[in-house]
């Protein structure tokens, strides 16, 4: 593995290079200048998802949900608990079907909430339905 990361920055989506023994300094964007972990899920759009699922060089953790989904409302504080205990090693990210069906459909999701875990721009795992935040930790400390 390189010395370096490439982290792709949670404000304007610039790819910022990050020595991997820097990682949890609280780096900047090189760009805008804003933190790159905040402790916050990452709002994804059609326009973000690809770069931030193929160009973060640490896994993305994708929450798929929609605004009307009671169970997905529920899970949003657990997530948001998650993200604080899993950056930096994963990005927690959130992704609302309902504004963004094409990526809805082109990953298959036919029930949310549903966690997707991407590493190298690729799926490498998967796990339907509401969870806890120390589920949400385990279940992804353990896929990676």
């Amino acid at each position: 593995m390189s010395d370096n990361l490439n982290i792709v920055c949670p404000q304007c989506a610039a790819v910022n290079r990050i020595p991997a023994s820097r990682i949890g300094d609280g780096p900047k964007c090189g760009k805008c200048h804003e933190v790159l972990f905040s402790a916050q899920p990452v709002e994804l759009t059609s326009a973000s998802f690809n770069t931030h699922i193929q160009r973060s060089d640490i896994p993305v953790l994708v929450d798929f949900w929609a605004p009307w989904c009671g169970p997905c409302k529920m899970m949003a504080p657990a997530f948001l608990e998650a993200a604080a205990q899993l950056e930096p090693q994963i990005r927690l990210a959130k992704l609302n079907t309902e504004a963004e069906p094409a990526l809805g459909t082109q990953f298959g999701i036919r029930s949310i909430p549903t966690l997707a875990l991407f590493r190298g721009g690729k799926e490498i795992a998967r796990q339907p339905g509401a969870m806890g935040a120390s589920d949400i930790v385990s279940w992804a400390r353990s896929q990676i």
